[in-house]
C-alpha cells in the first residue's frame, strides 16, 4: 500500500515541475490572487482525472498477462522519461475570466491534463498497482506538491530553482521504473495478485 502511495506520489510531483500544469497555476494563481480558491479547483479537477485515468489502468492490467504488461509499462515509463525533458510551454489563448476563479481552475486543468504525461503516467502506476484508489490519492497529492508552491511562491521560486536539473531528476525517476518493469517482463511479469493482495481500492 505504501508503496503505491509514496511511489505514485514522487513520480507525479517530481514530473509536474516545469509541466504546462504547473506554469497553468502560476498563470491562475497570478490573475486570480486567490491562492487557496486555485489549489482547491486544482484537487477537484485531479481527483476527476486521476481517477479516470487509474480506473483505465487497473482496467487494462486486467485484460493482459502480468508479462506482457510489465513489457508495456517498460516502454511507457521510458517513453515518459523522455518526454519530461521536454520542457513544456503553456498556451495562454484561454480565457480565464468567465466563470470565476474555482469554476475556471477546475475545467482548465482537467482539460490540461487529459493527454499530460501526467495523466498517462497515472494509466500506467494504476495498472503497475493495481488500485484505483491508492494511485489516484498518491498523484493528486503529487500533483498538489509540485503546484502549491507554483501558486503561492511562483514568482519567489522561479528564479531560484533549475528546472533543468528537476527534469532530470524526473526523468530518473521515469527511466528507475521503466528498467524495473523491464526486469520483471524478462523474469516473468508483475505479480499482479499480490499487488491487489496488498493495494485493494
Amino acid at each position: 500500500m505504501f508503496e503505491a502511495i509514496f511511489g505514485s506520489f514522487v513520480l507525479v510531483a517530481a514530473s509536474e515541475m516545469g509541466d504546462k500544469t504547473q506554469l497553468l497555476a502560476f498563470s491562475l494563481a497570478s490573475r486570480f490572487r486567490r491562492p487557496w480558491v486555485v489549489i482547491t479547483g486544482i484537487l477537484i479537477a485531479t481527483l476527476a482525472n486521476h481517477a479516470l485515468a487509474a480506473t483505465l489502468g487497473t482496467w487494462v492490467s486486467s485484460h493482459v498477462s502480468p508479462r506482457v504488461m510489465a513489457g508495456i509499462l517498460a516502454v511507457l515509463f521510458i517513453g515518459f522519461g523522455l518526454w519530461t525533458l521536454k520542457p513544456d510551454t503553456l498556451d495562454e489563448t484561454q480565457n480565464t475570466g468567465r466563470f470565476g476563479a474555482l469554476l475556471t481552475t477546475i475545467v482548465l486543468f482537467f482539460l490540461a491534463e487529459m493527454g499530460d504525461k501526467t495523466q498517462f503516467a497515472t494509466v500506467a502506476l494504476a495498472a503497475r498497482y493495481q488500485s484505483i484508489s491508492l494511485v489516484t490519492f498518491g498523484t493528486t497529492f503529487g500533483m498538489l506538491a509540485a503546484n502549491g508552491p507554483a501558486v503561492f511562491l511562483g514568482d519567489k521560486l522561479a528564479n531560484k530553482v533549475q528546472m533543468k536539473w528537476v527534469r532530470w531528476f524526473a526523468a530518473s525517476l521515469f527511466f528507475i521504473f521503466g528498467l524495473l518493469s523491464l526486469w520483471a517482463a524478462l523474469h516473468g511479469g508483475i505479480d499482479t495478485s499480490a499487488a491487489m493482495s496488498n493495494a485493494t481500492p
